[in-house]
């Protein structure tokens, strides 16, 4: 409808000039915009105001020209002067209804727009360590990832959704040596108290509770096995309770055969054991989150050598060599000039020691990338803001110069009732993403973690979001509808079973039919709904511009509340004592499967579920 009515107000500007009551200037943009208010009209015209310079007059009287020249138009009520020379626009309301239709015509398209032109994109996100489990920050990164990727392929990019696994190094290592030493310390006590796996687990896991419990180390002789961990691992280790659970896994795969076995070669297996066995919690919790990912990119894989005896690694710091970007220094070092692309100083590569650093990994792994995608989207926490820079400068060294971005996220407060969850990175102990999924919902949790922008932090109390009322935003986003797919229910004539058998879809053919008249939706909060509806397809396209997933929930909310509005004002099915005209009920219906489809679409690009029952 706006491209409509900046045609009208460019035929106006038109006859106007030609009669004499504009001046000759040239108009490529009548600025359309949504009202705030809604008394202010439907679309409004900044155009008399952005004309003035070029006109020489004031906006006031170059607004009343063009609106003294403004051609009929079915669809538009009225047109109005307001304030400083806006041009307000008042639809009729069968046309303001015509949303309803279109909404539900579209189905599961509704909002596309092509804001990404097709672009192929990559975008990588939560790329945590195969060293333990996701936590409450990783969890942050899944939802906002996923949301994006969701938006970005209904605003028509080509999204590749990648998880970066860090399996090389030194980390790996550590790693697997405290699975060893769990697994040691397992045999240990089942020999020793002549008990099975299960309670040598159970002791082990209780002995690591009373050192955390003792903060001081007041009582070394309450947690013998966890001090010994930490004496023969050097405090070089990790502690949480995964470990022994992975070791206890091992063992009841293999029995005490790893026990008197070549150190190295137990080292060996039980590395990459471990190394799987996390990477497979991890996608369990992604998939059960509703997270998935078109690429698991191993950055061990960066270092392997082909059949030419080089790897990726060799092959981008050759690339860079030979554009001029790389030096040694007199110790060996190799070096990236990073300041010629505006750093504070430049990055080494590889160590005088040989030793290949991060950085070295990222120059690799984001040159590949862009052999697979024409644009890189990072998503990292806010701690990683200073690493952005070189990352940044490599790519446009690799050549491809602002084709790289980095989109940051602020961490997740997590509350019990207001009291904030105690967490100690030091002693291991957490609240891991998948128990967190576990005590709250998958819905109540993706919901929550993208409801605020990523450079916000969250305040995530476990309690309220657990809460199943109207206080809490998913409940009263989806109840509304729930509500709607009961009233659809009501009126088709069936049950929920049969509901479940035929699809909502169906329900509300069957509920609604053929031929309805939607100009007989007058009711201010019938307009509301329908002004609220037509704002999506835009709001799609802002949230892929701005990478600005958390809109999506200000809009559920505002529709339901919306929807919960109409619902009180207008009755939708007639009731003893109330009835209701049957063809001004068949619009209605409309209108209740139009805000139907709308939810179902916005909650789905988040992740969330919208329930036909609640």
């Amino acid at each position: 409808m706006p491209e409509s009515i900046e045609e009208l107000v460019k035929q106006a500007i038109a006859a106007a000039q030609a009669a004499g009551n504009l001046p000759e200037f040239e108009v490529e943009d009548c600025g359309m915009e949504r009202p705030a208010d809604s008394s202010n009209g439907d679309w409004t015209s900044t155009v008399a105001m952005r004309s003035a310079r070029l006109a020489h007059m004031a906006p006031a009287k170059i607004a009343q020209a063009i609106v003294d020249a403004m051609p009929q138009d079915p669809a538009i009520a009225k047109v109005e002067v307001a304030g400083p020379g806006f041009i307000n626009f008042y639809l009729n309301a069968a046309t303001n209804n015509e949303v309803f239709d279109s909404v539900r015509k579209a189905g599961g398209d509704w909002g596309k727009c092509n804001v990404g032109d097709g672009l192929k994109m990559n975008y990588e996100f939560i790329s945590a360590n195969p060293t333990g489990p996701l936590h409450v920050g990783h969890g942050r990164w899944a939802a906002l990832g996923d949301s994006m990727c969701n938006v970005f392929e209904h605003a028509n990019f080509q999204v590749d959704r990648e998880y970066y696994i860090n399996d090389h190094g030194s980390q790996m290592d550590v790693f697997g040596g405290s699975v060893v030493m769990r697994y040691l310390q397992l045999c240990q006590v089942m020999r020793e108290q002549g008990v099975g796996s299960q309670e040598a687990m159970e002791a082990l896991l209780a002995d690591r509770e009373r050192y955390v419990e003792d903060e001081g180390d007041e009582h070394p002789e309450q947690h013998p096995f966890m001090d010994g961990f930490n004496e023969a691992l050097g405090g070089n280790s990790y502690g949480g309770d995964y470990i022994i659970e992975i070791a206890r896994e091992f063992f009841d795969a293999d029995g005490d055969k790893w026990v008197d076995a070549d150190e190295q070669e137990r080292a060996d297996e039980f590395r990459e054991r471990a190394y799987q066995a996390m990477l497979g919690r991890i996608k369990s919790t992604c998939d059960e989150v509703r997270c998935p990912f078109d690429v698991w990119f191993s950055e061990r894989s960066l270092y392997a050598k082909d059949e030419s005896g080089t790897s990726q690694v060799d092959r981008a710091f050759a690339k860079l060599e030979a554009m001029g970007h790389l030096y040694k220094t007199d110790d060996g070092a190799l070096w990236f000039r990073s300041t010629t692309f505006g750093d504070d100083k430049d990055r080494v590569l590889i160590k005088s020691n040989g030793e290949y650093t991060y950085f070295a990994s990222d120059v690799a792994y984001h040159w590949n990338k862009f052999q697979r995608d024409d644009y890189s989207i990072d998503l990292w926490g806010a701690d990683h803001h200073g690493y952005i820079a070189r990352v940044t400068n490599v790519c446009d060294a690799l050549g491809y110069p602002g084709q790289f971005e980095v989109d940051l996220g602020q961490f997740v407060n997590l509350l019990r009732d207001g009291e904030p969850v105690r967490m100690s990175k030091r002693r291991g102990t957490m609240v891991t993403f998948q128990e967190l999924i576990d005590e709250v919902g998958v819905d109540a949790t993706r919901y929550t973690l993208v409801s605020k922008s990523s450079n916000q932090t969250i305040d995530f109390d476990i309690e309220a979001v657990k809460q199943k009322t109207n206080a809490n935003p998913v409940f009263y986003v989806q109840y509304a509808h729930a509500r709607i797919c009961s009233i659809l229910r009501k009126a088709a004539g069936v049950s929920e079973d049969e509901a479940r058998e035929l699809g909502m879809n169906e329900v509300a053919r069957r509920a609604i039919g053929e031929g309805y008249d939607l100009s007989l939706l007058t009711d201010p909060t019938e307009a509301a709904l329908a002004r609220k509806i037509s704002e999506f397809p835009e709001l799609i396209a802002s949230c892929a511009r701005d990478r600005a997933p958390f809109r999506i929930t200000h809009f559920c909310e505002e529709l339901a509340s919306c929807y919960h509005g109409f619902y009180a004002n207008c009755q939708v099915l007639p009731s003893e004592g109330r009835p209701v005209d049957a063809e001004l009920s068949r619009a209605r219906l409309v209108a209740c499967d139009a805000v139907r489809v709308n939810l179902e679409v916005a909650l789905g690009l988040i992740g969330v579920s919208a329930p036909d029952v609640m």
